[in-house]
């Protein structure tokens, strides 16, 4: 639990400082979090799997967020402004060439790869056979977490695709401020009331063999709360003249708020 909490500061910590750099300085030292955070997800989640028995090269899982992430910007850079759906589609492309990457990895490397199949005790298994099983799991990493934290970065850019999304332009960054906290604590809202509300009315549980501690009263508790603080964030917000005109301009409004945390939560 102190590891845990000491984590959850620090990661906290550097969210705070991206989001001030973000809005004081540069955009790219939000960018500079999301790499961060995600290089270090996708070795925690190739950890996991090669714990679970799915052999995965860690090396290209943490080099995927890194590439991806120099690919998107250079896609949603002013002068080249591909736009978000053909952005998305060059992601994919980059996806799948990493993953053919690393099928054909250990042929180029064959001496080694053969050591590598024995030292694992998977001698029924042929080098094709075991470089496509370790491709399709090295490229689960590559989709999760990589390629969905890819799209904070898309938010965090959002005024740089006017292209793609009319109204965006002009509100120096506090746009993509707003909808990249509101993405933040939606999750929290909801993890934390939830946490709360089923440790003092407990009840019936959610789902015992998956999580024996969730209950239904924390499930609905945390939705509640979270759509009801989400409306008092918007309130907030909105009675700061500049935000209010943000709103006006870019069709945000309290009814769209409340249904978007009720789905987020």
């Amino acid at each position: 639990m102190k590891k845990r909490l000491i984590s959850g500061l620090a990661f906290i910590l550097i969210l705070a400082l991206a989001f001030v750099l973000k809005l004081t300085v540069s955009n790219y030292f939000f960018d500079a979090a999301i790499l961060f955070v995600a290089c270090v997800a996708s070795f925690e989640v190739s950890k996991i799997l090669a714990k679970m028995g799915k052999y995965n090269d860690r090396h290209l899982a943490v080099a995927f967020p890194i590439i991806l992430m120099i690919v998107t910007l250079l896609c949603i850079n002013d002068e080249a402004s591909f736009g978000l759906l053909y952005t998305i589609i060059v992601a994919v492309a980059v996806l799948v060439i990493m993953a053919v990457i690393t099928f054909v990895l250990p042929f180029i490397t064959y001496k080694s790869t053969k050591a590598e199949i024995k030292a694992r005790k998977l001698d029924n298994l042929s080098v094709a056979k075991y470089s496509l099983t370790k491709a399709l799991n090295t490229a689960l990493t590559f989709v999760y977490p990589a390629f969905l934290l890819m799209f904070l970065t898309l938010i965090n850019h959002i005024e740089d695709m006017p292209s793609t999304f009319t109204n965006v332009t002009g509100f120096e960054g506090y746009l993509s401020f707003f909808v990249l906290l509101f993405a933040f604590l939606v999750p929290v809202f909801s993890d934390t009331f939830a946490y709360l509300t089923g440790g003092i009315f407990g009840g019936k549980k959610l789902a015992p063999k998956i999580s024996p501690n969730k209950t239904i009263s924390g499930a609905v508790g945390g939705l509640v709360w979270c759509v009801l603080l989400s409306i008092v964030l918007f309130c907030i917000f909105n009675s700061i003249p500049s935000m209010a005109s943000m709103f006006d301009a870019t069709g945000i409004t309290l009814w769209k708020i409340a249904i978007i945390s009720f789905i987020g939560s």
